[in-house]
């Protein structure tokens, strides 16, 4: 058996249509009209529910039948309730947490295909049984048999490459015709959604990448001493493939399911200052921080998991941020700012000097820097800067965003787990991005930085 060579692959086109997708077309449209006429019996027995609810229930039930492309749609429709009626992005949250597993024999034959060896070669036990499921892949437990190490392997849906690729050039078709017709999916972009899902999806199905990112963000965490409490599973490439992917077992629980208590505020400020310093120092950040893939561990430790989906800021975005956080948490000035984003074109040049343009900046943040500290919010702040950017027609990165709803998690947490807390006025999240300009407002503040 030859093993499944570990290479990146590049994306499939997106932009063409044949046989196989009208085919698939009909499919969709039969299994989303055969549960919108459930929908109706529902609300013939049920009218109080009101018919919105029933709607949006067999939508979500469609997206399971039709699988991971439908159910990775209504994750992100779960999870941008801007952008979609409340009722119906309320009922996609079910995508988030209900994605049925796959059978434990499909999971032994993708392993076995990409390893070129048997499932008992490789392993003295392997549980059926996963530990987790969600739409691309699972993760299953297992001791590997050259040296009796508890691994888990984390294995994508078989087939699910392929059906991806169709099911998306459906959903841009779709979304184009729907911008032609109806205003609101026009203004939404709906299309260029659909490129970024895209984009985003192939990458988190391409596992040579996502173990070497993975690797990458494991290695940035060590470039420090300070970082001993936070971690990521260590990667056994000798045991990854094409579309699995061998790492270290973790023991520990999703931060939402944390109780809060005495360590509560240190683990998240932990977790914020690590992946501050992955994004600001190393340009590759972990960009899907939601609570299942940040976990505390059994000794105390934070762990992020989960590395499918990765943002990379290149240098002279990272300036902008580092620019901006030095305003925000060590002086205040926007000057040093002003003149990063003229540079990158997010204003115009003609606006004035960088003092000048620094003074507009500040009148634009400044009801956000007087937020009192629970209402602080950093995500803000970036969303401001592309929302300037666009009056300006600058194309800011899609990452920028990326980070806004990273940031966004964070504070998130922060209002269960450390309420009292601000990650964008914290200088300890900054301590080894501005080693003496922290140093120093510590010693200022007489505030002592954690370990």
């Amino acid at each position: 058996m030859t093993p499944e060579p570990m290479t990146p692959k590049p994306a499939p086109e997106l932009k063409t249509f044949g046989i196989r997708e009208l085919l698939r077309l009909i499919v969709i449209g039969s299994v989303l009209a055969y549960f919108q006429l459930v929908a109706i019996g529902r609300w013939v027995r049920a009218p109080r529910r009101g018919w919105p609810l029933h709607a949006s229930e067999a939508v979500v039930d469609a997206f399971f039948v039709l699988g991971p492309t439908f159910v990775k749609v209504g994750q992100l429709m779960g999870s941008s309730p801007g952008l979609f009626p409340k009722v119906l992005a309320d009922t996609c949250l079910r995508c988030l947490d209900e994605v049925p597993p796959f059978p434990g024999s499909q999971a032994r034959a993708v392993i076995e295909a990409d390893l070129g060896r048997g499932i008992d070669d490789l392993f003295s036990s392997f549980d059926d049984v996963p530990l987790s499921s969600a739409s691309v892949a699972q993760v299953h437990l297992c001791v590997r048999r050259d040296n009796g190490r508890e691994v888990v392997m984390k294995v994508q849906r078989r087939g699910i490459y392929h059906r991806m690729k169709i099911d998306l050039r459906i959903a841009y078709l779709i979304a184009r015709g729907l911008e032609k017709f109806i205003p609101f999916f026009a203004t939404a972009n709906a299309s260029a959604i659909i490129v970024d899902l895209h984009a985003a999806t192939f990458a988190e199905l391409d596992s040579a990448v996502e173990a070497k990112r993975q690797d990458s963000f494991r290695a940035a965490i060590g470039a420090f001493d300070d970082n001993a409490h936070v971690t990521a599973p260590e990667v056994f490439l000798d045991y990854c493939g094409g579309r699995v992917i061998c790492m270290e077992r973790m023991h520990g629980s999703p931060l939402d399911r944390y109780e809060p208590g005495e360590q509560s505020e240190l683990i998240v400020r932990r977790a914020a200052k690590v992946w501050m310093e992955a994004l600001v120092l190393h340009g590759l950040f972990h960009g899907d921080v939601h609570a299942g893939n940040v976990w505390v561990l059994d000794d105390g430790r934070v762990a992020f998991l989960d590395f499918g989906v990765m943002g990379e800021v290149d240098e002279q975005w990272r300036a902008l941020l580092l620019d901006l956080f030095h305003a925000t948490v060590i002086d205040g000035d926007f000057t040093r700012l002003a003149g990063t984003v003229k540079r990158l074109g997010i204003v115009a040049p003609q606006m004035g000097s960088d003092a000048e343009v620094g003074a507009i900046l500040q009148s634009v943040f400044a009801p956000m820097l007087s937020a009192t500290l629970a209402h602080f919010s950093l995500a803000d702040f970036i969303r401001a800067l592309v929302n300037m950017g666009k009056q300006y027609k600058t194309s800011s990165p899609e990452e920028l965003i990326l980070v806004a709803k990273q940031l966004g998690y964070f504070e998130r947490y922060a209002i269960e787990l450390a309420p009292n807390w601000a990650l964008g006025t914290d200088p300890f999240v900054f301590k080894n991005v501005f080693p003496a300009e922290i140093a120093a407002l510590a010693e200022a503040r007489g505030v002592e930085l954690p370990e």
